[in-house]
C-alpha cells in the first residue's frame, strides 16, 4: 500500500512513519529540511509542501492518506488554528478524493467534544463541541465534521479520537512541563485530583493500521489504553519520573485557576501579544475536569485492543521521552 502521512516529524505522524514504512511505501508531506531529514529517518520519503499548497497531483497513485498534522497548541487566535485545521483539512480531502485515494484516516481527539465541561463515560455519540470557545477544541470539531461527511462514494473516510497521548517520542507535554518546573510556573490545579484515560503512541499507531483496512466509513472512535482511568497527578508525576525530574507541590484551586486564565486570555488578546500567557482557559480547564471515555466502539468495528498497557508502557526504559 502507498501511504500518504501529513505531520510526520512530529509524535504521532513520525511514530506512524516508522511503523508503517516497515511494510508499506510512506510518502510524507514535510514543510523544511528538517523535517525532510526526520521523515528519511523514519524511513519514509518527503515531499515538500504544506496545507495551503496540497494538490491532487502530489497524491497520485496513493492508497491511503493518514492525516495526522494539526495546529495543538493550547493558546492562540481561532483564525490561525481554522486555517491549518479546519481550512487544511478541506483542501487535503478535497485533494485526496479528486487524486482517487480510497481511504483517509482522521487523527482526530476528544478534546472535540470540549468546551470546558466535566467529560464522564463518554462514548462516541457525544456532540461535537462546535460552539467551544477555545480555539483548538472548536476547528478539531470542524475538521472532524468535515473528514465524516466527507465518506462515500470510493471513497472511505476514518476518525481516530486519541486520548492524552504519551510514550517515547512526546515533543510536547514532557518538554513543556519541564521548561514549567525549571520557570518556577508549574502548579497543579485542583491538587491534580481530576482523572483521564490515557493512550500510549503504540496503541495510537497500531490503531491507525487497523483503520487503514476496518471501521465503518464515516464514523468516529475513541482510543485509550482500555485499562481504569488515573488522576492527573499520579500519571504526570510517573511520566516526570522517566525524564529524570520531579514535580512541586504547588496548587491552585480550579475556580481560581480557571478564572485567572479567561482574564489572561482576554488581557492577551486585547493587548495583540504573541506569546501565550501563563494559564490559559484551556489547559485550566482541561487540568481540572474529569476524562473518561468508552471504547467498545473501536473494539467492535476496528477490533482494537490495546498492544501496551499504561503500567507496562511507563516500566519501559525511556517510556515517556
Amino acid at each position: 500500500m502507498r501511504i500518504f502521512i501529513t505531520g510526520a516529524s512530529g509524535f504521532v505522524g513520525g511514530a506512524a512513519a516508522r511503523k508503517l514504512s516497515k511494510t508499506h511505501e510512506v510518502i510524507a508531506l514535510s514543510r523544511s529540511e528538517k523535517s525532510d531529514a526526520a521523515i528519511r529517518a523514519a524511513g519514509a520519503t518527503p515531499v515538500r509542501g504544506d496545507l495551503g499548497s496540497i494538490t491532487a497531483a502530489m497524491l497520485k497513485d496513493i492508497d491511503a492518506v493518514v492525516h495526522c498534522a494539526a495546529k495543538v497548541e493550547t493558546w492562540g487566535r481561532m483564525k490561525d488554528f481554522r486555517a491549518i485545521n479546519v481550512t487544511g483539512t478541506e483542501r487535503l480531502l478535497k485533494a485526496a478524493r479528486e487524486a482517487g485515494v480510497k481511504r483517509f484516516v482522521h487523527i482526530g481527539t476528544e478534546a472535540a467534544l470540549f468546551h470546558g465541561q466535566a467529560m464522564n463515560g463518554l462514548d462516541e455519540t457525544a456532540p461535537l463541541a462546535f460552539h467551544s470557545p477555545m480555539p483548538y477544541p472548536r476547528t478539531k470539531a470542524y475538521a472532524e465534521k468535515a473528514a465524516r461527511a466527507a465518506n462515500g462514494n470510493g471513497f472511505t473516510t476514518i476518525v481516530l479520537r486519541p486520548r492524552f497521548i504519551w510514550g517515547p517520542g512526546d515533543q510536547a507535554l514532557l518538554p513543556a512541563l519541564k521548561e514549567m518546573v525549571d520557570t518556577g510556573r508549574f502548579a497543579w490545579i485542583d491538587g491534580g485530583r481530576a482523572v483521564t484515560d490515557t493512550v500510549h503512541i503504540y496503541n495510537v499507531v497500531h490503531a491507525i493500521e487497523l483503520a487503514l483496512e476496518k471501521g465503518n466509513g464515516g464514523e468516529a472512535y475513541f482510543i485509550t489504553d482500555g485499562g481504569e482511568p488515573i488522576s492527573f497527578r499520579e500519571m504526570i508525576t510517573r511520566m516526570a519520573k522517566t525524564a529524570n525530574f520531579s514535580l512541586p507541590d504547588k496548587n491552585m484551586p480550579g475556580w481560581l485557576a480557571r478564572g485567572a486564565a479567561r482574564i489572561m486570555d482576554r488581557l492577551w488578546k486585547l493587548t495583540l501579544r504573541k506569546s501565550p500567557p501563563p494559564l490559559d482557559p484551556f489547559t485550566a480547564a482541561l487540568m481540572s475536569r474529569n476524562c473518561t471515555l468508552k471504547i467498545g466502539k473501536a473494539r467492535r468495528e476496528l477490533g482494537y485492543e490495546p498492544v501496551i498497557t499504561r503500567e507496562a508502557g511507563l516500566a519501559e526504559p525511556g517510556a515517556a521521552r
